[in-house]
């Protein structure tokens, strides 16, 4: 598909025959288009291999961000044909209808089109990331509201069933009735290609709602008609091979669902609340998961001590920080950098998020007595030269997993800890004895995930140099500190941030710091040694960003602290 693309490309000298054959797999494999394959392999601008291959056709490139869309056009090319073409009505004059195209060297999709519409057909060339904002707006928000529309209609007439009356056969019939399962699917995939990481359905007396978290902040994107709220929870938990007859307890399920090529599940937990069940579904989608560590937001120094630590042959390197900051990817992203035949990987999860190839996985099951702790002991005879622990929890764990380091193998872990030296305090309170810590550990990284600026509408922030001071940047630092901001675009979804991107904080646990745990120095006083010894904080980590021009001021102070 799209492979006379290639050959333009390669003429130009953007990429050789051995990076066309790279992307040919790539695309194949992923289902993704050439030129976002070129995009993510080589670190090509889309606009740039838009404006090459339209130069080469003698065709004009879209280059209007802010294009009005007029959805009666929809019905000239209708949602299956845009899909299969790659096509999207722009435009319709007196004598022609405008498109964008994302393969106009396509000429027998072309004069499909020609006949389907019965218009003469003048062609722009579009990147596909604007093929998917526009088709989006065309063809998926319109059907999204079509269907919210008839299930209005459609229960105009219903009474709201009592809790206590709730006949489960009646809502396992109306959860599989059409329109909830259009309604449900419709939001399913809308959360796909709007990239949100949670969808959470919330019940509430009066009506119910349903939100997106995006890049860490949760948009509420509608609130279905309230009677709907117990079908669209049992729709859910049918999807999920859950109980639909328990409503008192939570629950824990898995959907998977496929989008041409792409694969993506979902994590399903159902907790009752006091006016029904609220349903929240986390989204692993591999298409979107960039196992790279020069990806995530290493600075160079952070990256070489990093590296360092994981390619000991013994000790326990630990990644710290709340939920939803990023630990898993960069643990993931540290076994693909040691997976290779002669490495034995070992991991005990709760749960698996991905599968990774050539790496055996285990997904605990307290049910049945197969705990991080069990399964710590059996890794230990199966010759493992690696082994990651999903979560340090309790203490046994914790002591397992100490001891595993220190006998020759290279463990690898998470905490839910706020910064990097308060890691040693939580682990000597769990009860691990100091000699026992100051011996294992290697390494501890912070982490946060930071927004980035839209590079759309990123804008020059003027800013008190009294203010920058406050934030921590240095006074060498303010003649040449420009902050920047998003104003909000229809890139951005009017947000100012697109994607995100890691800062860390990354303690090589010295033998000066290993003499302060095994004397007993407190937490604030291992900090400031820490800091005396070269720690950059993530605050530190945060202001570095603003200067590369990655993310704002406000993310700064969002995510942060300045200590």
């Amino acid at each position: 598909m799209y492979y006379q693309i290639l050959e333009i490309l390669e003429r130009n000298q953007l990429l050789t025959r051995d990076h066309s054959d790279i992307i040919k797999k790539i695309s194949q494999e992923q289902g993704l288009h050439l030129i976002e394959v070129c995009e993510r392999e080589l670190n090509l601008d889309q606009v740039t291999i838009c404006k090459v291959i339209a130069e080469a056709l003698g065709i004009p490139l879209l280059e209007s961000e802010d294009l009005e869309l007029d959805t009666s056009l929809t019905e000239l090319i209708p949602k299956s044909v845009a899909k299969k073409y790659g096509v999207v009505p722009l435009a319709k004059h007196q004598k022609y209808l405008e498109i964008g195209m994302l393969d106009p060297t396509n000429l027998a999709s072309i004069n499909d089109i020609k006949f389907i519409t019965g218009q003469e057909i003048q062609v722009k060339m579009i990147t596909p990331s604007q093929f998917s904002r526009y088709f989006e707006k065309l063809y998926e928000d319109q059907q999204l509201n079509k269907i919210i529309s008839d299930i209005k209609d459609e229960h105009a007439q219903v009474e709201v069933a009592e809790e206590q009356a709730i006949n489960i056969s009646e809502l396992e019939k109306e959860s599989e009735s059409a329109p909830i399962i259009k309604l449900v699917n419709a939001i399913l995939i809308d959360a796909i290609k709007k990239k949100a990481s949670d969808i959470h359905f919330e019940p509430f007396e009066k009506n119910c709602r349903v939100r997106f978290r995006i890049d860490g902040i949760l948009y509420e994107i509608m609130r279905p008609p309230s009677k709907l709220k117990n079908s669209i929870s049992s729709r859910l938990k049918i999807m999920a091979n859950l109980d639909i007859a328990e409503r008192r307890l939570p629950q824990d399920g898995r959907i998977k669902l496929r989008l041409g090529h792409r694969e993506v599940d979902f994590r399903v937990n159902v907790i009752p609340t006091i006016y029904g069940e609220k349903v929240v579904l986390r989204l692993l989608d591999k298409s979107n998961l960039q196992l790279n560590l020069d990806s995530l937001g290493f600075e160079a120094h952070q990256k070489e001590l990093f590296l360092s630590a994981i390619s000991k042959p013994y000790g326990l390197v630990l990644v710290v920080g709340p939920t939803g900051s990023g630990k898993t990817t960069t643990l993931y992203s540290a076994l693909l950098e040691l997976n290779k035949p002669d490495v034995n990987i070992s991991t005990i999860e709760d749960p698996v998020e991905y599968q990774l190839n050539g790496i055996n996985q285990i997904q605990v099951n307290e049910e049945i007595g197969l705990t991080f702790a069990s399964c710590l002991r059996a890794f230990l005879r199966q010759d493992p030269d690696v082994i990651l622990v999903g979560e340090i929890r309790d203490l046994e764990t914790a002591e397992i997993a100490v001891k595993a380091s220190l006998t020759g193998h290279l463990v690898l872990s998470t905490l839910h800890t706020n910064d990097s030296t308060s890691t040693i305090t939580r682990l000597l309170n769990m009860g691990v004895e100091p000699f026992l810590v100051s011996t294992s550990l290697n390494l501890i990284v912070a982490q946060r995930l930071v927004r980035k600026v839209c590079s759309s509408c990123a804008e020059p922030l003027n800013v008190h140099p009294e203010t920058l001071l406050q934030l921590g940047f240095s006074e060498s630092e303010l003649d040449y500190v420009r902050p920047i901001r998003g104003v909000g675009c229809k890139n951005c979804s009017n947000t100012g941030y697109s994607g995100r991107v890691a800062i860390y904080e990354v303690l090589d646990v010295s033998d000066e710091l290993k003499d302060l745990v095994l004397a007993g120095t407190n937490a604030n006083e291992l900090r400031r040694h820490a800091k005396r010894l070269g720690l950059q904080t993530l605050r530190r980590s945060a202001l570095n960003k603003v200067r590369e021009g990655l993310t704002s001021l406000d993310e700064v102070v969002r995510v942060t602290i300045n200590d």
